[in-house]
């Protein structure tokens, strides 16, 4: 039974240039991977997303094995787990919603108009119409060009398949995203679709979650540990 540690990149950018970290991200990838170095946390393998955001976290949390002298393997990237493009998701979706429904279209334009500003709070807060729009995604209530929900849930399920080799006694670590975590841990306890989303929603930036697998089959050891951060640097966007 091999254990895998789900980490969740750090903080990322504003919502216009998101798949990067910010210089807290860096700060909390980099507290995470000081953390682990102390608890004696040793890695048979590592994998990252394809993504930035993941890439960097995986790379601030390995520097402190680096400068401990400890031998790391190499990361190797992995696409399967990268997050769904929230920005395909709108683009799919936010048009239909707008011309069905003016509350919609009148929150979407506010929205918009806020995301201009750089300091506003809109770029660190999951709004009214990023619910909408990824509710109806998940829903499948609408054709959309890009990836639907149940792609992606298939495309995460693939990505811990390919975990599967791994012995009894080692330890993966796998960097990605919010929701790919949310749908393996909700596979772990045989969480509906409609809960999936919420355990995304409450999931700490550079957050670890562990789960057992076994033969195919998942059983949740923690989740949404912070342990390596003090209260002020917990953020969830």
């Amino acid at each position: 039974m091999s254990q895998v540690y789900l980490i969740r990149h750090g903080q990322a950018g504003l919502r216009h240039d998101y798949d990067r970290l910010s210089d807290l991200g860096r700060r909390q990838a980099g507290m995470l991977g000081d953390y682990l170095v102390a608890q004696g946390v040793r890695f048979q393998a590592i994998y990252a997303g394809g993504l930035a955001r993941q890439r960097q976290t995986a790379e601030y949390v390995l520097n402190a094995y680096t400068r401990a002298g400890i031998t790391i393997p190499e990361v190797q990237t992995e696409p399967l787990w990268n997050e769904f493009d929230l920005d395909q998701v709108y683009r799919d979706l936010a048009p239909v919603l707008s011309e069905a429904d003016p509350e919609f279209r009148s929150a979407y334009e506010e929205l918009r108009r806020q995301a201009r500003d750089a300091a506003s709070a809109i770029h660190r807060t999951w709004s009214p119409c990023d619910t909408a729009v990824v509710r109806a995604w998940t829903e499948g209530r609408h054709a959309c060009r890009g990836e639907s929900w149940a792609e992606f849930n298939a495309r995460v399920r693939r990505a811990m398949d390919t975990l599967a080799g791994y012995m009894s006694g080692e330890s993966v670590a796998v960097f990605t995203s919010a929701t790919p975590i949310a749908i393996s841990i909700g596979a772990a306890v045989g969480a509906a679709n409609g809960r999936v989303m919420r355990l995304a929603g409450v999931m700490y930036n550079s957050a670890v979650s562990t789960v057992r697998l076994k033969n195919g089959d998942l059983t949740l050891y923690t989740f949404n540990s912070t342990a390596h951060l003090p209260p002020d640097l917990r953020t969830f966007r």
